[in-house]
């Protein structure tokens, strides 16, 4: 049997939506700045950016998001000090080691996307142990992008896809083909996309997957980003109009079919 995706593309097809986002991506952006403000060394502002991690996940599971996708560090931040790169992944070991009980004591499961064979040998044995304890839990699932590109994700699709498929290579590739080579195509497609910071692009993240995104960017800061944030964000979310290449006038007849999430188990100490 052909590999499938789990969810319909949002260019296949009109997913399921309602007030609340199924699915939230969040460039995490302004640890630094954050720091710099307060005169601290940026390592101050990464370990701050972890417990608003913490707070964000914690938020997300109590309204009834189903996923959450982080961008923790993209295959480009190896371009950032030699000094810096290393703090970041003590930090990443840090965190796996400290919060993956707690993310399995709440139900979330834990997946990490990227390419991990640039990381150590502990940063890839963490990742295949919390992803191992977490795999059965129902409720969040929380995405850690590590080492992650868009532009990767693509072409390392492609490269599956030409592999397990050699006969097709010459033939049209078509959308359906390739998905389940994708390294989220366990998750639909991002409902909204956050960036803090102030920035206003999306990084190399999710350039396949952001399609029907609706973007939101704030002036926040990651580490000063917290539940009341994430609810403004979710405010901007119920104002947009989502047509998927539909009018106005489509939606409002289709209106009494709108679907949504049931809400998932709170976190409480994640």
């Amino acid at each position: 049997m052909e590999p499938r995706a789990a969810y319909t593309s949002t260019t296949a097809g009109i997913p399921a939506h309602g007030d609340v986002p199924r699915h939230v991506a969040i460039i995490m952006d302004g640890n630094g700045r954050w720091a710099r403000q307060r005169r601290l060394p940026r390592f101050a502002g990464h370990k701050r950016g972890v417990e608003t991690v913490r707070a964000i996940v914690k938020a997300c599971a109590e309204r009834g998001v189903g996923f959450l996708t982080l961008f923790a560090f993209s295959s480009e931040n190896w371009r950032r000090p030699p000094d810096e790169v290393a703090l970041l992944m003590q930090l990443f070991i840090g965190a796996l080691e400290g919060e993956v009980q707690k993310l399995h004591r709440n139900h979330i499961r834990l997946k990490l996307i990227g390419a991990q064979s640039r990381f150590g040998a502990r940063i890839q044995a963490l990742i295949a142990e919390g992803e191992q304890l977490t795999a059965g839990n129902t409720g969040l699932t929380l995405t850690v992008a590590a080492n992650y590109g868009g532009r990767w994700d693509i072409l390392q699709a492609l490269s599956r896809f030409s592999k397990e498929n050699p006969s097709k290579v010459k033939d049209e590739i078509r959308e359906a083909d390739l998905a389940p080579y994708l390294s989220m195509s366990y998750a639909p497609e991002p409902d909204l996309f956050i960036r803090t910071g102030g920035e206003q692009r999306v990084s190399n993240f999710l350039l396949w997957q952001l399609a029907y995104s609706e973007l939101h960017f704030t002036e926040t800061l990651w580490p000063d980003f917290d539940a009341a944030a994430l609810e403004a964000a979710f405010a901007s979310f119920r104002q947009r109009e989502r047509r998927f290449g539909r009018t106005s006038e489509q939606l409002g007849e289709a209106a009494p079919g709108k679907a949504g999430r049931a809400p998932l188990p709170a976190a409480t100490d994640a």
